[in-house]
C-alpha cells in the first residue's frame, strides 16, 4: 500500500469533522451558572484561590455572578488573569483551583469553577467593554520580546501604568500556544485573537508581527532603545527521540502539525494517517493524538515510558484521550523507527511494536537560546530571580522559556504581570 494510501485527507465528510471539533465543553447558560454558583461554600482562606497561580479571588466572582453582576465577576477575573477567558477554557483546573475545591470528595464533584469563570468573562470580551484604561504616561518605553500569554500580560499590566510597550513576536499571529499549539477542540471560533483583540485595546502596546529577534546582538540594541525589555520567547525547538529512522518521512513534530491545523480553514482538507503512533506523555501528546482520532485516524496509539502517575497530562485529559478511541501503552521506550523512505512501524525495547503511517514526536520543547546567550540559563532554560529579574540589568523574562515554570498558559501570566510590576517599580525609581 502506497504511503499516499496511508496518508490522504478527507477520511471524514466536512460535518462530521465539524462536529468532532466543536467546543468540548459549552458555555453554561444562566440558569446553569446560577445554580453551579450557588454550590459555593464561599470559603474564608479560599483553598482554590491558593491553589490559582494568578491568586484569582475565586469566591468573590462566584457571589458576583449569585447576584448577576457579571461585569463585576469579570473584573475580578482579568484583574489578576487578563487571559482569564482563556485559562477558562485550557487552564488544567482539575489538579489547580478545582481539585482544592472542599466540594471535591468522593461523595461530591468540585464547583465548576472554570466554566463560571468563562461564563463571567465571555461576555466581556464578546462586547469589548474596557474594564481597565490606562494611568497617565510615564515617558517610559519597554520592549516585550515575545507575544504569547507571558508577554501579552506583561504588556497589558505596563500599559495600565502608563508605559508605552511594543511587541517584537516572531510569528505571523499573536498568541503563541494559545493561538498556534493547543488541540482546535478547546478554543474555538479564533477565541485566541479575539482575546488579543481586547488585550490590545487598552492602548498604549504596539504589536509588531513576524519580527523575530535577530539572533547576534537583538538583546543589545533593545536595552540601548527602550527603557526595559522582557523577554517571553517560550520553547521554540523540539527535542528529538535519538533513535534510528528518526528522518524518515511520515515522522513529524506534533506541535507543528498542531498548528498546521489550528491554522486550517477546512480541516476535512489536512492528511491524516489510517495508523498513528503518538510518542510522549504530556498535553501535546494528548492533544494531538485526540485530534487525530477525529480527524478520521483508524488507530492512534499513545506511548509513554513511564506509567499514568508519572504523566505530565491530567488525568482528565488521559480519559479524554481514552474515550476518543486514542489506545494509551505505558512503560515502553521508542528503541527505533522502521519504514523505507516511509515509516511503516515503531518498535520498543519492551518488545512492542506497533504498525504506523505517521508518528509524531510529542516529548517536550527546548529553549533557542540564538542571541540571549548574555542570559545566565539554569536546567536549559533562563535564570530568573522571583521578581523576574534575569542576570542582565534591565532585563526580565517569564513564560515557559523560564527555569521552573509549569508551562501552563495560567503560570506564564503571573510571570508576565510579576515582571511588569517590578519593571514599574524600577522604572519608577530611576
Amino acid at each position: 500500500m502506497s504511503s499516499d494510501d496511508r496518508i490522504r485527507a478527507g477520511r471524514l465528510a466536512r460535518s462530521e469533522i465539524d462536529e468532532n471539533f466543536a467546543d468540548l465543553h459549552p458555555p453554561l447558560s444562566r440558569s446553569e451558572a446560577l445554580i453551579e454558583a450557588d454550590r459555593c461554600y464561599f470559603c474564608y482562606d479560599a483553598p482554590c484561590t491558593t491553589a490559582c497561580p494568578t491568586g484569582i479571588d475565586i469566591p468573590a466572582f462566584i457571589q458576583k455572578i449569585r447576584s448577576d453582576n457579571i461585569r463585576g465577576s469579570a473584573h475580578t477575573i482579568l484583574r489578576e488573569n487578563i487571559m482569564g477567558g482563556m485559562c477558562a477554557r485550557v487552564c488544567p483546573t482539575e489538579i489547580l483551583c478545582e481539585e482544592a475545591c472542599v466540594r471535591n470528595t468522593h461523595e461530591e464533584k468540585p464547583v465548576e469553577i472554570g466554566l463560571l469563570q468563562r461564563y463571567a468573562t465571555d461576555p466581556i470580551l464578546e462586547t469589548g467593554t474596557q474594564l481597565f484604561e490606562r494611568a497617565p504616561s510615564s515617558g517610559k518605553k519597554v520592549a516585550v520580546v515575545g507575544g504569547g500569554p507571558a508577554g501579552l500580560s506583561c504588556a497589558h499590566r505596563l500599559s495600565m501604568l502608563g508605559h508605552d510597550i511594543v511587541i517584537f513576536n516572531r510569528d505571523a499571529k499573536a498568541g503563541g500556544l494559545n493561538e498556534y499549539g493547543i488541540a482546535a477542540y478547546k478554543t474555538v471560533n479564533d477565541f485566541a485573537q479575539k482575546e488579543i483583540d481586547y488585550i490590545l485595546a487598552i492602548g498604549g502596546i504596539e504589536l509588531k508581527n513576524a519580527s523575530p529577534l535577530a539572533a547576534e546582538d537583538g538583546l543589545a540594541m533593545l536595552c540601548k532603545k527602550f527603557d526595559a525589555v522582557f523577554v517571553g520567547i517560550g520553547l521554540a525547538d523540539s527535542n528529538e527521540l535519538g533513535i534510528d529512522g528518526e528522518d524518515l518521512d511520515g515522522v513529524e513534530n506534533a506541535i507543528e502539525y498542531i498548528a498546521t491545523l489550528r491554522q486550517a480553514e477546512d480541516k476535512s482538507t489536512l492528511p491524516v494517517g489510517r495508523n498513528v503512533v503518538v510518542i510522549g506523555g504530556g498535553m501535546t501528546a494528548i492533544d494531538v493524538a485526540v485530534q487525530s482520532k477525529r480527524l478520521g485516524a483508524e488507530n492512534v496509539h499513545m506511548v509513554y515510558r513511564r506509567g499514568p502517575e508519572q504523566m505530565s497530562a491530567s488525568v482528565f485529559e488521559q480519559a479524554l484521550a481514552q474515550t476518543s478511541g486514542v489506545r494509551i501503552h505505558y512503560h515502553a521506550s521508542p528503541r527505533r523507527i522502521v519504514g523505507n523512505g516511509h515509516v511503516t512501524a515503531v518498535e520498543f525495547a519492551e518488545g512492542l511494536k506497533l504498525d504506523a503511517d505517521i508518528v509524531f514526536k510529542a516529548i517536550g520543547q527546548k529553549l533557542n537560546a540564538d542571541g540571549y546567550g548574555a542570559l545566565e540559563q539554569e536546567t536549559g532554560r533562563i535564570k530568573v530571580d522571583g521578581h523576574h529579574r534575569t542576570s542582565m540589568p534591565g532585563v526580565w523574562a517569564g513564560g515557559d522559556c523560564v527555569a521552573g515554570g509549569e508551562d501552563l498558559t495560567v503560570s506564564a501570566v503571573q510571570h508576565g504581570k510579576i515582571a511588569a510590576i517590578d519593571i514599574d517599580r524600577a522604572l519608577r525609581k530611576n
